[in-house]
């Protein structure tokens, strides 16, 4: 497939291009590097965008932006958490390899060595892989891949691959409005007059801007929106208050639509600088946040949609997210796909896409390269999300096919904990649990997954309770365990 594709690219890139008989072999190699642009909001549901259903919120540039792409019914984020996803995401591994097993929190000394977890400067990540190909690479917005932001004791996005970097540890501090915690490359900022979603975006077009070479680029644009803790435009608030239970519902709303407002200055400029070749993917790093969860969440109404559980849940809204592509410039599928993808494909499917080498370590991602031919990708890799702090009981889950099976993890008939880490003093733990009460859904038919049918179709089940067994196994064999003896000496 790799390289079906690859003539496929190059055939469309040369069909744009003008006067192809007097460019040479080496400039028709380089137009088939498309510029890649990664947004990424924070906390989006998915049916937060009018696209995907939503009934009151507008969303006009997202939604242009799928008409002219690729509209992604099936989209997966690597996990139902933002560290974890966010490593998966730049990785292309399971996040249980790299040892992120859940968010990150300040590097605060605790018994489960959560202060020590980052992702670490083995991993290969997106922008290392482009530059060996010769793309620039900048990421601007949320970072939250370690415990210890800008510090020498952690790898920072420098460590990974970006050449440029402004970015926050985790979400914009005190709100969205006027945040004064962004880090520009090593340095601090302080306070910066605007919302997040229109800095981040202003501080990539002026990256673009002084950018002085042809080089193709990578580009990392991470929202803090709609994450706690909410602020929003007061024009947009008031435009929502009237449709709205309360303010600080009309303040999430009009939250996203600032976010959609900000990806279409994006777009604008994007069409009219690079509009010739820049493929542009947009998701969420996990499903919405439950409302009142902690007592910053006041304002946290995003929608699951039809989708069983919120954040934090194995269940589908904690997965499932919104999915849109646009490859400017190229003639490639539009239209609605149900394809089911993930970001953990985004490593490689954007090697493919590039010609440069796959990092030599086990990936659990696989390039989805073909939905741009015909909106189709036969999925050969199943998808499997194993999130010990899971706020629903079913914290194993795998999607294969249509169906998705789940289960409980259980040591002598006693359900796991919530674990927030794996280190050498739970590991036994987690090693010997036993998968257990398991449940199967087909989620083509039954999104919602109300209908349990492991008892209905007995032989499916038994094929995906013997699949799941065998990944798991490989997975908790390959997944990094912490020790704090080791990391600090």
């Amino acid at each position: 497939m790799k390289n079906i594709f690859f003539t496929f690219l190059i055939g469309i890139s040369l069909f744009s291009c003008k006067g192809t008989s007097s460019v040479s072999s080496k400039e028709k190699t380089e137009t088939t590097k498309p510029n890649i642009v990664v947004i990424l909001c924070d906390d989006l549901g998915f049916g937060d965008l009018s696209s995907f259903g939503h009934p009151i919120i507008e969303t006009p540039n997202l939604d242009a932006m799928g008409k002219k792409g690729l509209h992604l019914t099936n989209f997966y984020a690597a996990a139902p958490v933002c560290s974890p996803s966010r490593v998966g995401l730049m990785t292309g591994r399971s996040p249980n390899r790299a040892g992120v097993y859940d968010f990150i929190p300040s590097p605060k000394k605790s018994d489960d060595l959560r202060d020590l977890v980052h992702m670490q400067a083995y991993e290969q990540t997106i922008p290392q892989r482009l530059k060996t190909v010769g793309y620039e690479t900048c990421l601007t917005g949320k970072w939250h891949c370690n415990s210890k932001f800008n510090s020498d004791a952690q790898p920072k996005p420098s460590d990974f691959g970006f050449d440029y970097w402004f970015a926050t540890h985790n979400n914009a501090a005190p709100s969205h409005e006027n945040p004064n915690n962004f880090i520009r490359n090593g340095e601090k900022v302080g306070e910066i007059e605007g919302f997040s979603c229109q800095i981040v975006v202003g501080e990539a077009m002026n990256w673009l801007d002084k950018k002085e070479s042809d080089n193709p680029f990578y580009l990392q644009v991470t929202f803090h929106e709609p994450h706690e803790p909410i602020a929003s435009p007061k024009d947009l608030v008031q435009k929502y208050l009237p449709l709205s239970e309360n303010i600080e519902q009309a303040e999430y709303f009009a939250n996203v639509e600032n976010m959609d407002k900000a990806v279409g200055r994006l777009l604008e400029y994007l069409e009219k600088n690079f509009g010739e070749n820049t493929l542009i993917v947009f998701s969420s790093d996990n499903g919405p946040e439950t409302l009142n969860r902690y007592y910053r969440a006041k304002k946290s109404y995003g929608s699951p949609a039809e989708l069983k559980g919120m954040k934090l849940w194995t269940n589908e809204a904690g997965v499932h997210v919104p999915g849109i592509f646009y490859w400017m410039g190229k003639k490639t599928f539009q239209g609605t796909s149900d394809a089911v993808i993930s970001s953990l494909d985004f490593m490689p499917t954007f090697c493919e896409l590039t010609g440069a080498e796959l990092p030599d370590v086990q990936l659990d991602g696989e390039s989805f390269a073909s939905v741009f031919v015909d909106g189709k990708f036969e999925r050969t890799k199943s998808l499997l999300w194993s999130f010990y702090d899971a706020l629903n009981d079913r914290v194993v889950a795998m999607r294969k096919g249509d169906y998705k099976i789940m289960c409980r993890l259980e040591n002598d008939s006693i359900e796991l904990p919530k674990i927030h880490n794996m280190h050498a003093g739970n590991e036994d733990l987690i090693k010997q649990a036993k998968l257990t009460d398991f449940v199967l859904y087909n989620l083509k038919e039954d999104i919602s997954e109300c209908e349990d049918l492991s008892l209905k179709n007995p032989e499916i089940f038994k094929k995906m309770k013997a699949s799941l067994e065998s990944e798991y196994s490989d997975l908790l064999k390959g997944s990094f365990v912490w020790k704090r003896d080791e990391l600090e000496k």
